[in-house]
């Protein structure tokens, strides 16, 4: 008995197929700017989430020294 072949090409993404079917329905500078504001989006999450986390840390060091 002989083991089942393995595959040489790996099994396609969902991310792969949206990446795919966004090519075809966007123009290359489409794709740019929607890539673009997706990244600043992640990146503004990030600031939130740091200046939250500052704050909660300077809260913590005035609750201790008073």
């Amino acid at each position: 008995m002989q083991a089942a072949p393995v595959r040489a090409n790996a099994i396609p993404t969902i991310t792969d197929a949206l990446r795919a079917v966004e090519s075809l329905l966007m123009s290359g500078g489409q794709r740019t700017a929607r890539r673009n504001a997706w990244t600043s989006v992640l990146e503004d999450r990030r600031r939130a989430k740091d200046r939250f986390e500052a704050q909660r840390v300077l809260e913590e060091v005035t609750s201790v020294r008073l």
